[in-house]
């Protein structure tokens, strides 16, 4: 079968993504409003009988003074990623991609290549020769993930390496807690003692969790300040979560939730929520120092958890994770809070490259490196 490859209409993407069971957010029509420094591109993959059978949200970024740019398709594109062929997807992409002046193309596989249970990843934090979960023995291999990843070597296509100024992107490593066949007793039985026994503290001090909206946003702005002061990052502005907000309620009205812990009228924790058909993320979070005892950020995590089944979701994404599970690396911390819930350890395919112009290529590297 030949795939043609053509650009296609905002509706007609939100239509296709309807059909599937989910799609990552970031490919939908809704993030490239988010995305406005960016430009943005639906595409469309087509069969022999016209039939629309995949699509992919590309974002332009454009190299200074030159009119050529990094065609980048976050966690995208939704094709099928366990053909035996993928050339005959991509490369009808890279030819248009590459008509319409882009020097590289960047995508995020959104195939599952390993996960590991939550036992294996208890007993690799707790062993000290361990280091790295990618040296622990997968309980899931996924051999379709396997034979993509040997088509993409094949077809000129590679990993960014971590030292390249623009290779930061979407996580590889992620964090999740199945959620379907489950009720809420289970999944609560399912998490270790100290999250079971930190709601329960949360409930018993009388933390209240609500679902905010639009306005409440400068709350949330407010205190993920003082989260990111105390965690060394560097915040996002209020105004991007209010474009967040709008973009993603405007193509669905339940696309994305603000939840609000409060106790004794003090907002103790804050949290996005975005969900894609079965599957809902966790995509930021914000908590005081202050009140810290009560527990106010498990229990904003249980309610959108108990929400994103109730909503049908099969999968609550806790997001990104590293790779590391030494005791003295100050990221273990991460993997230790997210396993806590009963979920597991999942590795994607990820984030590949294939330049298009290699002198381009390397130069845009050198300018985003140079950038910060």
């Amino acid at each position: 079968m030949t795939f043609r490859v053509r650009t296609i209409t905002a509706a007609e993407h939100v239509a296709f993504n309807a059909t599937l069971p989910s799609v990552s957010f970031l490919q939908t029509p809704a993030w490239a409003q988010v995305k406005s420094e960016w430009r943005s591109e639906s595409l469309g993959w087509f069969d022999d009988a016209d039939e629309l059978v995949g699509a992919g949200l590309v974002l332009h970024r454009r190299l200074p003074k030159i009119n050529k740019t990094l065609a980048y398709l976050p966690e995208g594109p939704t094709i099928d990623w366990a053909s035996h062929d993928l050339a005959h997807w991509l490369e009808p992409m890279t030819r248009h991609l590459k008509q319409g002046g882009a020097f590289a193309v960047r995508i995020g596989a959104p195939a599952v290549a390993r996960r590991w249970s939550n036992a294996t990843v208890k007993a690799a934090i707790a062993d000290a020769s361990i280091s790295k979960l990618s040296d622990v023995t997968p309980d899931e291999i996924n051999l379709a993930t396997t034979r993509a990843h040997t088509q993409l070597r094949h077809l000129g296509w590679r990993p960014p390496t971590s030292d390249e100024g623009f290779a930061a992107g979407q996580p590889r490593w992620v964090f999740q807690l199945p959620l379907q066949d489950k009720d809420e007793d289970q999944l609560l039985k399912g998490m270790n003692q100290l999250w079971r026994r930190n709601i329960k503290k949360a409930a018993k001090s009388g933390v209240e969790v609500s679902q905010g909206n639009i306005d409440d946003l400068p709350d949330f702005h407010r205190i993920y300040r003082e989260t990111a002061e105390r965690d060394h990052f560097t915040p996002r502005p209020l105004e991007y979560f209010e474009t967040m907000f709008r973009a993603l309620l405007a193509e669905d009205p339940d696309r994305i939730r603000l939840y609000l812990a409060h106790h004794e009228g003090d907002l103790v924790a804050a949290t996005t929520w975005v969900r894609v058909g079965q599957h809902a993320w966790y995509s930021y979070g914000a908590s005081t120092t202050a009140k810290r005892e009560v527990r106010g950020s498990n229990a904003v995590q249980w309610q959108m958890i108990k929400d994103a089944r109730a909503a049908g979701a099969t999968v609550y994404d806790l997001r990104g994770i590293t790779d590391t599970v030494d005791a003295d690396d100050p990221h273990v911390g991460l993997i230790q809070f997210k396993a806590g819930t009963g979920g597991e350890a999942v590795e994607y395919l990820g984030e590949w490259d294939l330049p298009l112009n290699r002198l381009l290529y390397k130069a845009f590297d050198l300018y985003m490196s140079r950038r910060g």
